[in-house]
């Protein structure tokens, strides 16, 4: 697979830019509704996406052999969906031909994330939320 068609498999989301938390003692982690700052909410987009790296030093560059390892990939991504032999969901824009339906089928975090901007780490816990995964 080219490094186009790798980038191409991403739909948009956003999910995996949410700030997630990890329980020390359990490893559990859940998602919240807070994103990182790079994250353009509206589009669902890196908003500086060459550099993300450079300016987020926890910001995860996916390659097939990571996504072995990240358990916390929400279910529909596709790149978890092919590491599990799975067809994307026809809301996808490879699929659907529309980069849109990824966010009119409700799926995106388009209305439902803020920025870590606008959230003290201690309050993250109050943001803990369920629909990503």
């Amino acid at each position: 697979m080219t490094a186009g068609e790798w980038e191409s498999l991403c739909d948009g989301c956003g999910k995996c830019c949410l700030v997630k938390l990890q329980d020390a003692d359990t490893d559990v982690v859940v998602y919240t509704d807070v994103a990182c700052r790079l994250l353009d909410c509206g589009s669902c987009r890196c908003s500086d996406y060459p550099n993300r790296k450079a300016k987020v030093t926890d910001c995860v560059v996916l390659s097939p052999a990571l996504v072995n390892e990240l358990g916390w990939m929400p279910s529909t991504c596709a790149y978890r969906l092919l590491k599990e032999g799975k067809d994307l969901y026809w809301w996808h824009p490879l699929v659907s031909g529309d980069p849109n339906t990824v966010h009119d089928a409700g799926i995106s975090v388009r209305g439902r994330a803020i920025s870590e901007a606008l959230v003290e780490d201690a309050e993250l816990p109050e943001h803990v939320v369920d629909w990503p995964s």
